[in-house]
Parts: structure tokens; C-alpha cells; sequence
């Protein structure tokens, strides 16, 4: 494994602080198609980075090596690591809850290790939760997917602050971002946004790994949160280059949450959990979350319309579909299937305003912002997924989908280089 000490500094949009020094590990050439995960890589060798520490583990069903076994199962059964607790995140451990719940705290049956809950704890409430655990070392180890509102990387920032603040160390085992081959896309959070789905400044599609992140965040973000960076050491993974599929990286897919069961799902989720801020369905309830979308006021000319929009990377079918759970459980909708034809020439931010442009238009008597707030001050949802009030304004007032992508370019442009920075494989 190849080590090496960066001194990483700057700021995205605050004054010049002082950055501490960070290890990491860095990616070799790929050889034979086979991706060595972080995790891989730590039990290789022999936990060396943990050795002395009572460990504990946030992560979830996507913990897993090669073949299958999980994580907290290998570790708890290994002497050359003191596994002592498990942290589970939105949807839980064990992955069982819905979205927006978890699993609570219980004792793992199998391990007999506590299991503590997480999700949506902060700041001293989540320091108060390690200390609790009486953990030495914080370890992250969970599947992203790579847009900026999947709350696994809040839940891996938000433990970076808590640690911080504890004097706790953290590791995070990375592991491939299925759209990271991509540039960064889509609009910057403005942080008058901040809540789970998105903390701070970075665009809707970062096009970073989770270990990646960690370091961006630790240098740019964690000294206005607590005041200092913490101990952050990422183990990279070996073998993997921004330009594989998937497939190509020979591992498992896991579903990361219930409603991400396949790699394509990933490709449109950046565009169409976009409609989680409307009053049309994403497709929960369905065997194709997120890749089918619709709503009971919705007929064929939505799919006719895209299509003609000739969007490049994906088609569109005419759909109809019955939630089982969710928005529209039980009641027959009209909508659209998304299919995937080529993923490198997909953009799922510019999908993803196209299907809430020609829905509004088509359906202007249907389709509605879903408001939050309280009567008399509405609060739309879009806006803390978009990261800021730019786009549901600009397709209120009619602007085309060109004008609404550049809208947010030159905060877009302005990331870039605070990204590059902090990039582990070339």
C-alpha cells in the first residue's frame, strides 16, 4: 500500500485557514479488471492502521468483501482488530428502514456487538454517542452512489466533526463511486440550504469518492464546524480508475438503500430524486425506483415530449404503475421508464431538469412544488436538493433548460480546482 502526507489548505468560499496534514493512500495503474476495496486493502495489511485502537464501524449492508461476507462479521471474529461497536446510518445497520428512518440501537444477534443509531445525530450529540461507545477510532466504510443529497457522506461528515470534538480518530475505507468517471455537475449547495440531504458547499454530482471527500472536507470544511480538522487517515483502494464501469471493477453490487437496486438506478438518480421536492411519485413502491416516475395526473405526452428532447445516454417508455408504499400508494399512475443506453454520455442533472421542465409545462394544472413549511411561509423541499431557490425559480419563470443549467456554472467553475486538490486516483 502506497502512503504518502499531504498538506492540503484553501477554502471553497471562506478565509484562508491553516490545514493540517492528512495521510491517504493513492491508487496504482488498474491490472487484470479487479478492484481492491479500502477495506480489502486494511485486512491486507493485518489492520496494521488500527493496531492498539478499540475501533468502531459506521456502516451498512454494502460492507462487504469480494465474497460477500460481511465487515463487522469478518472483523468481530479477528484477533488482530478490537471491533467493540457498530454505527448504522439512514436506513439502518442491518438496512431495513425506509427513507428518513433507521433501526435504532440493538445488539447485533450474530456478533453480539451493540449497534448504535446515528442518523440525523450531530455535534455533540453524536461525540456524546462515541464517547458512549468508548471508541478509540471511527471507522467509515459505506457504498456512495455519488450525488450530493445520498446522506452517507453527511453521515461520514458529520462523524468527522463529532470526532473532532471528541479527540477521536477517523478512517475511511473507500471504495468506487459508480458516476465518479464524470465530471462535476449540477449546482453548488449555498449553505443558507444546509440540512442532511447536503452540509456544505459541493455540487449535486462531486464526481469524488467517499475517501476523496473526506479529505476535501477535512481541509475545507471541519475547521469552521469544529473549530479544528481531525485525525483523518483514508485508506485508497488499488486497481480502480475514474474511467471503469462497475462491472469492470469485478465487485458485487449491493444495494446501497431500498430504493437503489441496480448500478443504472445510480446513473438517473441524480436527476430524477429531484422529484422528491414535487408531487409526483420517484417510483418508491415500484421494482424500479427512481427509473420510473410518475404521477395519476400524468398521461403519454410526457414520454412523447422527452423523447423528442432527444436527451443523449437514455430513452424514455410510457409507463403506468401502482405504488405500493409512498406518494400515490395503491393509486394508478401515469409516467415514464427510464433506460440507460449509454452511461458515459448520460448527464442525469440535465435529465433531471428536462423531466421537471416538461412536466410543469405539460401539466400545469397537476404538477406542484411540494412546500414544507408551515401557512403563509412556504418552504419547497427542491430547494435543499438543488441547494438553493435558483432552479425551481427559474422553471417558474418559464426560462428553457439551457438557462437554467447556466445558472450555477460559474460556482460550478469555481469548485473545480478545489476538488482537483484533493483527488486520490488519475
Amino acid at each position: 500500500m502506497m502512503r504518502r502526507r499531504n498538506l492540503i489548505g484553501g477554502l471553497l468560499a471562506a478565509p484562508a485557514l491553516a490545514a493540517p496534514a492528512v495521510s491517504g493512500t493513492v491508487a496504482r495503474a488498474a491490472t487484470g479488471g479487479r478492484v481492491t476495496t479500502g477495506l480489502e486493502a486494511l485486512i491486507a495489511t493485518g489492520y496494521r492502521t488500527l493496531r492498539g485502537q478499540r475501533v468502531g464501524v459506521i456502516t451498512n449492508p454494502t460492507g462487504v468483501l469480494r465474497d460477500l461476507r460481511h465487515e463487522v462479521d469478518v472483523m468481530a471474529a479477528d484477533d488482530r482488530i478490537d471491533l467493540v461497536a457498530v454505527f448504522g446510518p439512514e436506513h439502518g445497520f442491518r438496512g431495513t428502514a425506509q427513507a428518513g428512518g433507521s433501526e435504532g440501537f440493538f445488539i447485533d444477534p450474530k456478533t453480539r456487538l451493540p449497534v448504535y443509531d446515528t442518523f440525523e445525530k450531530t455535534g455533540d450529540e453524536l461525540a456524546e454517542i462515541f464517547r458512549t461507545a468508548q471508541v478509540d477510532t471511527v471507522l467509515f466504510d459505506i457504498q456512495d452512489v455519488g450525488p450530493r443529497f445520498y446522506t452517507y457522506v453527511w453521515t461520514m461528515f458529520d462523524s468527522m466533526v463529532a470526532c473532532a470534538k471528541a479527540g477521536k480518530r477517523v478512517v475511511v475505507l473507500d471504495r468506487p463511486n459508480p458516476i465518479t468517471a464524470r465530471q462535476p455537475l449540477g449546482p453548488v449547495l449555498d449553505p443558507a440550504f444546509a440540512t442532511l440531504i447536503g452540509r456544505e458547499a459541493i455540487p449535486l454530482v462531486h464526481a469524488m469518492t467517499v475517501g476523496e471527500l473526506a479529505r476535501l472536507f477535512n481541509a475545507e470544511f471541519l475547521p469552521k464546524h469544529a473549530g479544528h480538522a481531525v485525525e483523518l487517515d483514508v485508506v485508497g483502494m488499488r486497481g480502480w480508475r475514474r474511467d471503469l464501469s462497475w462491472e469492470e471493477t469485478g465487485l458485487p453490487w449491493v444495494p446501497p438503500s431500498p430504493n437503489m437496486p441496480t448500478v443504472d438506478t445510480a446513473y438517473v438518480y441524480p436527476g430524477t430524486c429531484l422529484f422528491s421536492g414535487t408531487n409526483i411519485s420517484q417510483g418508491r413502491g415500484t421494482t424500479r425506483p427512481f427509473e420510473i416516475v410518475g404521477a395519476p395526473y400524468i398521461d403519454h405526452r410526457w414520454a412523447e415530449a422527452l423523447n423528442d428532447l432527444r436527451l443523449p445516454g437514455v430513452r424514455c417508455r410510457e409507463a403506468y404503475f401502482q405504488p405500493t408504499f409512498s406518494l400515490y400508494q395503491g393509486k394508478s399512475c401515469g409516467g415514464i421508464q427510464l433506460y440507460v443506453e449509454d452511461r458515459r454520455r448520460l448527464d442525469a442533472v440535465r435529465l433531471g431538469i428536462a423531466v421537471l421542465a416538461t412536466a410543469k409545462s405539460l401539466y400545469p394544472d397537476g404538477f406542484a412544488w411540494s412546500d414544507v413549511g408551515t401557512p403563509g411561509s412556504p418552504k419547497y423541499w427542491i430547494d435543499n436538493l438543488t441547494g438553493s431557490t435558483w432552479v425551481r425559480t427559474a422553471l417558474d419563470a418559464g426560462k428553457s433548460i439551457d438557462e437554467v443549467i447556466n445558472g450555477w456554472q460559474t460556482d460550478l467553475d469555481r469548485f473545480r480546482p478545489v476538488r482537483e486538490k484533493y483527488l486520490m486516483y488519475r
